[in-house]
């Protein structure tokens, strides 16, 4: 079984892409925000930056026992969606694969969305300094970038045929 994880910044468009890639490689799509939120994974609630606050750690374990459960499917593979998704250690990882947006694109998402400009001042900083990719880098994983900002069903469909390629599936 293959495992993908697609993180980057909030808004940048990780969940349309992840959930897309899953119907192209017929892999399994896991919602880590709504894992975090039902397993209670988090230590409190930031009401400044309206976000929990996530228990790094705790959350790799999880995952990873839920890796393995898929495992033991009989799915050809599972894909992470969420910004932290990245915390899954790499030696369970085949392929990192971080969206990136483009600062306005991700600014009108943000907004569209509701956020208080702090928030998404926060969000535009940590895509700006590249924060999820550098994470990523850090923890050793394998990594593509994808802009969604210039993303088409072509863009995708590549990307689906360069895992393919890359992950033997």
């Amino acid at each position: 079984m293959k495992t993908l994880v697609v993180t980057g910044t909030p808004g940048a468009g990780k969940t349309v892409l992840a959930k897309k890639l899953s119907l192209l490689l017929d892999y399994a799509y896991f919602d880590v925000n709504s894992f975090v939120k039902r397993a209670h994974l988090y230590s409190s609630y930031d009401r400044k930056r309206q976000s929990y606050v996530v228990d790094e750690a705790k959350l790799a374990r999880e995952l990873a026992k839920v890796r393995g459960k898929a495992l033991k499917s009989s799915q050809k593979g599972i894909i992470f969606d969420s910004h932290l998704s990245h915390f899954l250690p790499p030696r369970l990882v085949n392929l990192c694969i971080v969206a990136r947006c483009s600062p306005q694109l991700l600014r009108q998402r943000l907004a569209k969305r509701g956020y208080p400009e702090a928030k998404i001042r926060e969000n535009l900083e940590a895509e700006i300094f590249e924060v999820c990719l550098s994470e990523a880098r850090d923890a050793g994983h394998e990594i593509v970038l994808f802009d969604t900002s210039k993303a088409t069903t072509a863009a995708v469909n590549a990307l689906a045929a360069r895992i393919r390629k890359s992950v033997r599936t």
